[in-house]
């Protein structure tokens, strides 16, 4: 894997696995233009782990194309991020414990109704590996100090 930029592979790791925002997410449609769109993460095993809904426009589009481009950043100052290049693996067999793996992550380890409802309707559910290819993370935080 190719990294760029200021942070080192142990800083572009712990931002990873301390982020805890949505990664945006764009694979090549069928027309050619890029789609992107925003789905839970985690970082694990050197890859960025998602799920998704095995009739959802993303599952899709990676089934036709593996190639996909990602972004993790926050949309407020200072601004700072990763953001790069993969392949994506589809995998059927793991997407439900995925699933709650995110859940877990994302909502906290206490059971919601929103919770609730994501496992209830998580018949199928696809977990997505991206491994990348290339890494450039940024940091504009000593620009936009004072």
């Amino acid at each position: 894997m190719k990294i760029k930029g200021p942070w080192s592979e142990a800083e572009i790791d712990g931002y990873l696995k301390t982020t805890v925002i949505p990664m945006r997410l764009s694979a090549l449609g069928s027309s050619g233009w890029p789609v992107v769109l925003s789905l839970w993460f985690c970082w694990r095993d050197g890859a960025l782990w998602c799920a998704s809904n095995p009739q959802s426009r993303i599952v899709q589009l990676l089934e036709q194309d593996n190639r996909c481009g990602f972004e993790i950043a926050g949309d407020a100052p200072p601004y700072r991020g990763i953001r790069g290049q993969g392949k994506a693996t589809l995998d059927r067999e793991h997407g439900v414990a995925e699933l709650k793996a995110l859940i877990e992550r994302y909502l906290g380890p206490e059971e919601t109704s929103f919770s609730r409802w994501l496992i209830e309707h998580s018949a199928g559910e696809v977990a997505i590996r991206i491994d990348p290819i290339r890494m450039m993370s940024w940091d504009y935080t000593g620009r936009m100090k004072g």
